[in-house]
């Protein structure tokens, strides 16, 4: 049986003082925000695991519809040895092509929770006991650091988690991952498409209140890492779609006028009546312009589909000639 390797990037240390940061940054601003990762505690992704399979939300069902009907081409246009995942959690998402990819040698999970990163690979090991499984505990929106590993490489980016990226920091992460591949390498990019607006507002406030819940978990993060005294109770969840800039916003609304109080930043922050605190934005893309993210990041389009319009597939190469975009932290791989 090959091994399960885990290399350790990110400490509990700077996971706590990034925390620290963003509360601080984004609490004290108007208006005020918080960026998505924190809603991913143990507690989160479990309420996370059952959005996915919520009846008003589409992405996970369509991505699987497309997986299973395109695995097979993906791994006869790619030919790839090794397969990186990131934001992999559970690997679930990526079983239709561990299975398609006739050649596979090695599998990289990159992912915040070290306990899926440890279950998902102790699972794979079993399942699989041929293929090498290197997990990375890691922060990739921080810069990527993989191994060695042989090519033709496939890097999975799927759940459409790139729309929950601002649009800077898209082509930062889309820059990154361009200068690890080299000629022959791919990209594999899930994207949640443009589309009614009823739908897309359904699919983030469903009526079972799964992705209520989910939201407001991010105040028992705070409560719970920085000793605040957020009241869950006091916010309402708010889903709402941008139109100008074509994305959903998961927002908490605050009933009534209050204080929070957060010891551990020695920091105290006032709500209005009716003030929102942003926690997520979801982008819905077009074709065209995820074609021209892409471009800029230095990769072309070559393989698209799509599922009834609702959820894109992109498959990404190299620009022959191109590079990552000027000014951005490029990505590494370890000897």
């Amino acid at each position: 049986m090959s091994p399960f390797l885990i290399t350790t990037t990110l400490t509990g240390e700077a996971t706590d003082a990034a925390l620290r940061a963003d509360v601080l940054r984004g609490l004290t601003k108007t208006p005020k925000t918080l960026p998505p990762r924190w809603l991913y505690d143990a507690r989160g992704s479990e309420l996370y695991t059952r959005i996915m399979e919520l009846p008003e939300y589409y992405p996970c069902r369509t991505e699987r519809d497309l997986l299973t009907a395109h695995a097979a081409e993906i791994a006869a246009i790619t030919g790839a040895r090794t397969l990186i995942e990131l934001g992999s959690g559970s690997s679930d998402k990526t079983r239709h092509l561990l299975d398609a990819l006739p050649d596979l040698d090695t599998y990289v999970p990159v992912d915040v929770s070290e306990s899926a990163l440890t279950q998902a690979g102790h699972r794979l090991t079993t399942e699989r006991p041929d293929l090498n499984v290197h997990a990375f505990l890691a922060d990739f929106t921080a810069g990527l650091a993989l191994p060695g590993s042989p090519g033709p490489r496939l890097v999975a980016f799927l759940g459409g988690t790139i729309g929950n990226l601002l649009p800077v920091e898209r082509i930062a992460l889309l820059s990154s991952i361009r200068s690890l591949l080299h000629p022959g390498d791919a990209l594999l990019l899930g994207v949640d498409l443009l589309k009614d607006e009823r739908a897309l507002v359904r699919a983030y406030d469903d009526a079972t209140g799964v992705t209520a819940a989910f939201n407001k978990n991010v105040l028992h993060v705070l409560n719970r890492s920085l000793d605040a005294d957020f009241d869950p109770d006091a916010f309402d969840h708010v889903a709402r779609f941008d139109a100008a800039k074509e994305w959903i916003e998961m927002r908490l609304r605050a009933r009534t006028a209050h204080r929070v109080k957060i010891p551990a930043l020695d920091l105290e922050i006032s709500f209005t009546a009716g003030e929102d605190l942003r926690t997520e934005v979801s982008a819905k893309f077009r074709e065209q312009g995820i074609r021209g993210e892409l471009f800029i990041a230095g990769m072309q389009l070559p393989h698209w589909w799509t599922h009834h319009g609702l959820y894109g597939l992109a498959l990404a190469t190299p620009t022959p000639g191109g590079r990552a975009g000027p000014g951005r932290r490029p990505g590494f791989l370890l000897p």
